[in-house]
């Protein structure tokens, strides 16, 4: 791996005023730690530090940073990135040395077309994206290439699977899953007549329950009847009576 050539400046200012005042003059505010050395604040130019990085492969780019008279070998740790331009807000560089292993994460670049879905119309998923493993610093793989061209539907490949490059080690749980193929999505179709009855009970009109009961015409008009013969009886017994 290539160590690319960086320069810097120690910043004065500190907190988050004067890393405000390096975005505004277009520099990156960043800070180099570790071998049990005092943190330095530094700075970086934006252009700059975008040409030097522009052609760099992979995720842990080593650079040789000159900073006030010295120069450090170092891994860039973090980069955090504005979440709307996508300008990069801070970096953390970590002092290291070429000689001394150290623990990084390697990106999961999946290779291939699994049977189960050239075939089987199944879904690839890549489960894991990154795996962790312990490397000399030049010895750092750009990414960690899997095949997945075997992968029917329902199988997985883990990191248990997976082959590094010589004096690399891999720190991840070897049960991790990395990726699998599972089956494709299928929308359920109603019956017809399920269909139709659903929207029949849909569309129909609530039943208006009536508070008293309403008689009948035909009903009525008995009850009518048997009250006007009553009342015709009673007037034949009036006459009799006189």
């Amino acid at each position: 791996m290539a160590v690319i050539p960086l320069s810097g400046q120690r910043r004065e200012r500190l907190g988050k005023g004067g890393a405000r005042k390096s975005r505004a003059a277009g520099s990156i505010p960043a800070v180099l730690y570790g071998h049990g050395e005092t943190p330095i604040p530094v700075s970086l130019v934006a252009r700059d530090f975008d040409l030097a990085l522009r052609g760099h492969k992979g995720g842990n780019p080593i650079v040789n940073l000159a900073v006030g008279g010295g120069e450090y070998t170092a891994i860039i740790r973090d980069v955090q990135y504005d979440p709307i331009s996508r300008a990069i807000l801070h970096l953390d560089f970590q002092h290291i040395s070429l000689t001394e292993t150290i623990e990084v994460k390697v990106n999961v670049h999946l290779v291939g077309l699994p049977i189960g879905v050239k075939d089987g119309g199944g879904i690839l998923e890549q489960i894991q994206r990154e795996v962790e493993v312990r490397t000399l610093p030049t010895a750092i793989p750009p990414s960690i290439d899997v095949n997945v061209d075997a992968l029917n539907i329902g199988d997985s490949i883990h990191v248990r699977d997976i082959t590094v490059p010589e004096g690399v080690t891999v720190l991840t749980d070897p049960d991790t899953t990395l990726a699998t193929v599972v089956p494709p999505t299928v929308m359920e179709e109603k019956p017809v007549e399920e269909v139709a009855a659903a929207a029949t009970v849909e569309g129909a009109e609530p039943e208006v329950i009536a508070k008293g009961k309403k008689p009948e015409d035909g009903e009525a008009e008995a009850k009518g009847g048997e009250k006007g013969g009553e009342k015709a009886a009673e007037k034949e017994k009036d006459k009799g009576k006189k």
